[in-house]
């Protein structure tokens, strides 16, 4: 739009311009028009509108009273079918008051020029007030246009996070699930034991190592939960994921080559599980393909963002864990792409 105005209001001076002083007026009406323009996209309405309006306000009646230059509405036919549009309120009344405006400086300049009535008027009134109309028209229907699309912006935002507050308070019914059948089983165990004690110490006693080792058999699952080494499913871990993708508004493919071998299924589940945290939280993305071949899987999304890669610090540790198992992540971004994928080029991923 900034280029355009410039553009356009270049061409106004270079036709309508006849005199030096044409030329400073006029160039004054096309520079305000293009400041408020570079200003259109900012929240709310900027500061420098006002001096803008009142800028070409003052080359419209100028130019149309004293310099013959009938182009000189461009001005204000620009900053006012921008703005009035952002209007919070009254946006029809001054959109109206604009129109009339244009119109009236205009009249009044077509009575004190010394050409052809007929020519005048439609010079000076019909087609500046009609170019008006049309701009800001057209600006209404864009304002629509943008609000409606940084409302799906803010959506989608919401869905993203909401997708990974889901993915939060999976992990905490994960570990409620582990911790809270231990401790329900070891309230038990200990009452027995505790029953057993003047009747049957050996039970007792027997009852109460099956509570270490409950305990430390929790301690370590824990421990595999946090750093994701849990068992989990692959398949379920893949339609976890379509979920998150699916509710955070972004487009998921799943192309299946192959079954995923159950031996390396755990593994390339916490492979896709990590993949689809990171898309969430550091990508803007739109569309997510996810393939299952023989050699793996191949995760590959857009709306890469500019953190390094160094700062994925779970794939870093994955990597690790698949080249123990014999197979390679491989990780590469470019061209606003991102692409995470796990593979067994030995063949080890064969069922």
């Amino acid at each position: 739009m900034a280029v355009v105005t410039l553009s356009v209001g270049t061409l106004v001076v270079a036709v309508d311009a006849r005199t030096w002083l044409g030329t400073v007026v006029l160039s004054t009406g096309v520079i305000a028009a293009f400041v408020a323009t570079i200003r259109w996209t900012a929240v709310g309405i900027p500061r420098v509108v006002l001096p803008c309006l009142i800028v070409t306000a003052a080359v419209w009646i100028v130019g149309s009273l004293a310099l013959d230059a009938h182009t000189a509405f461009y001005g204000i036919s620009v900053v006012g079918s921008l703005y009035a549009p952002k209007l919070p309120r009254h946006r029809v009344l001054a959109t109206i008051g604009l129109v009339a405006f244009v119109a009236l400086v205009g009249a009044a300049g077509a009575l004190v020029a010394p050409d052809d009535t007929t020519d005048v008027l439609l010079l000076y009134v019909l087609v500046p007030a009609g170019v008006t109309v049309v701009v800001t028209s057209a600006t209404f229907a864009g304002q629509v246009f943008y609000d409606l699309v940084e409302e799906l912006e803010d959506s989608r935002e919401r869905e993203a996070e909401l997708a990974v507050v889901q993915e939060r308070m999976r992990f905490a019914s994960d570990l409620h699930d582990i911790q809270g059948h231990t401790l329900h089983v070891v309230k038990l165990k200990i009452t027995l034991a505790e029953r057993l004690l003047g009747t049957d110490i050996g039970r007792a006693g027997e009852e109460l190592r099956e509570v270490h080792a409950l305990v430390g058999d929790t301690i370590t699952q824990t421990k595999e939960l946090a750093y994701g080494q849990r068992r989990i499913n692959f398949y379920a871990e893949l339609e976890n994921a379509k979920n998150l993708f699916e509710a955070a508004g972004i487009y998921v493919r799943v192309k299946r080559e192959t079954e995923v071998a159950a031996r390396v299924g755990e593994l390339l589940g916490q492979v896709l599980r990590e993949t689809t945290t990171n898309i969430l939280r550091h990508a803007q993305a739109t569309y997510v393909r996810i393939t299952l071949s023989e050699a793996g899987i191949a995760v590959l999304n857009d709306g890469a963002g500019p953190a390094p890669l160094s700062g994925l610090s779970g794939l870093a540790t994955l990597r690790e864990r698949v080249a123990d198992n014999g197979g390679e992540l491989i990780v590469e971004k470019g061209d606003g792409r991102f692409l995470t994928r796990a593979q067994f080029p030995d063949g080890r991923n064969d069922r």
